[in-house]
């Protein structure tokens, strides 16, 4: 690690001075992802939040970069940068990732005080839509650069890409990725810095991403809806029905899925460090979440949950329709009843199997003969990456007992990060560091969304001498 102390400093001074500032500019401006608003294209929000981030990128003055906001056909816009090596003649590339686009506001459940795109600091936290998931990346991956530029440290080339259309599945990065190979060349490794830490005490780096599946299950029963007193015990319910088949999925009592086609063989190795994870994150692991009184997780299991929530396929309901709220609902045996279903697959599953599998679970057989669709949302694998060369954990583990004063750590990541498998395959002699901001209480996606400053600053720090070690491994 080739980081000084006045590198140290120049981050500090640029997270205080700047990135937060402009952060907090950028979580007031409310640009959803475009799944989530269909009018992104015209109302201005996400052209807005660009040019912020893309203004802060010049006025950083970082010599050799160059920097172009590309926007294809139809497609949200996305920045590309580009840094030389500051050696000509060292031809190795990093390729970094973040986005921009950001999750619904879900404005009326954040604590009072708290308001989705008002950011606000507190007890070092920087509350709001965005800071944490993913808009810290481009302040991260560029400070890193003139970080190292500012003390003369050698560095490699460095491609930075973000995006504004992650939070919709990355529905379209894959079309700039095609269009940039050229440009972006061959990275030898990927840097992604939108995925999470298990505390915010030491460097975390994610080792496995679990797959997804969403649909919209629906079970109709009648054309029209029918008085409850007349109807019911005649025409069977939707619900009922609806319930039914989620039993085949799901046992309702342990939360378990039923079906071996959704399961994978997890390792010893896995299982190993599921075990030095829960014993580094204690009961935190649970504690995090706002339970409501008496309420238990699972199980108190360390190893168990952890596993359960990285490699092991798991169901959630996110969403219902054809249910009147409770004022107006009056007693009518409702038409239908639709459930937006999200299932979480474990890492090295196949997506489109799964899918094929559940599919045909779900919409064959069915009670009654009653009407069922099942229309997919998302199907995407998850990931695992290569195995880590020795530099990098090398590199990595230096620098977290240098910033953190305690060791890397690894964990398996319960959520989804949809284009790491299209990286993998497009760059497969790549090397992947995935890390970020998203720790206990950080929230993503939910109320109260919030990053860790000092944390911030630290996960930068190592950043920069992940950077620095990469030229010194390769020279």
């Amino acid at each position: 690690m080739a980081l000084n102390e006045k590198t140290i400093q120049f981050i500090h001074n640029k997270w205080d001075a700047e990135v937060v500032p402009i952060l907090s500019d950028y979580i007031a401006i409310p640009n959803l992802s475009p799944c989530f608003d269909e009018d992104w294209e015209t109302n201005g929000l996400m052209d807005e939040a660009i040019q912020l981030l893309s203004d802060w990128v010049d006025d950083q003055n970082v010599p050799t970069l160059t920097k172009e906001i590309l926007k294809l056909e139809s497609l949200t816009p996305l920045i590309y940068i580009e840094i030389p090596a500051s050696d000509p003649d060292f031809e190795n590339t990093i390729l970094m990732y973040g986005h921009m686009d950001k999750q619904p506001p879900l404005t009326d459940t954040w604590m009072e005080g708290l308001h989705p795109y008002t950011p606000i600091i507190k007890d070092g936290k920087l509350y709001g839509r965005g800071g944490a998931d993913d808009g810290y990346a481009i302040f991260a991956a560029v400070t890193s650069i003139n970080a190292l530029k500012e003390q003369n440290i050698p560095h490699g080339r460095i491609v930075i890409i973000v995006e504004a259309s992650e939070e919709s599945g990355s529905c379209h990065l894959p079309q700039y990725i095609d269009h940039l190979q050229n440009r972006i060349g061959e990275p030898d490794l990927i840097v992604c810095l939108d995925s999470g830490c298990g505390n915010y005490e030491q460097f975390w780096a994610t080792n496995s991403l679990r797959g997804l599946i969403v649909g919209n299950l629906r079970v109709d029963v009648l054309h029209d809806g029918s008085h409850s007193g007349k109807t019911s015990g005649i025409v069977p319910s939707s619900f009922r029905i609806i319930r039914s088949l989620l039993e085949r999925l799901e046992n309702s009592e342990t939360g378990e899925i039923i079906p071996s086609d959704f399961y994978v063989e997890i390792s010893e190795e896995t299982v190993k460090q599921a075990k030095q994870c829960g014993e580094a994150l204690g009961t935190g692991i649970y504690e995090e979440f706002t339970l409501v009184d008496d309420m238990q997780p699972t199980t108190y299991d360390l190893t168990e949950l952890l596993l359960n929530k990285t490699w092991r396929p798991q169901l959630s309901v996110t969403a219902v329709d054809g249910m009147p709220t409770l004022a107006l609902g009056g007693n009518v045996l409702r038409t239908h009843t639709t459930l937006k279903l999200s299932l979480r697959l474990p890492p090295t599953l196949d997506a489109q199997t799964a899918k094929d599998a559940l599919v045909k679970l779900l919409t064959t057989d069915v009670p009654y003969n009653a009407k069922v669709t099942f229309d997919i949302e998302k199907c995407n694998s998850g990931w695992t990456p290569p195995v880590m060369e020795p530099w990098i954990h090398e590199s990595l583990n230096n620098s977290s007992i240098y910033f953190f004063k305690r060791p890397v750590n690894f964990l398996g990541e319960g959520g989804s990060i949809h284009f790491m498998g299209m990286l993998g395959r497009k760059f497969p002699q790549a090397q992947f560091v995935v890390t970020g901001l998203l720790g206990p209480e950080s929230n993503a996606h939910g109320p109260n969304e919030m990053l860790v400053i000092e944390m911030g600053k630290n996960l930068n720090c190592c950043i920069a001498a992940l950077v620095s070690d990469h030229y010194t491994n390769f020279k």
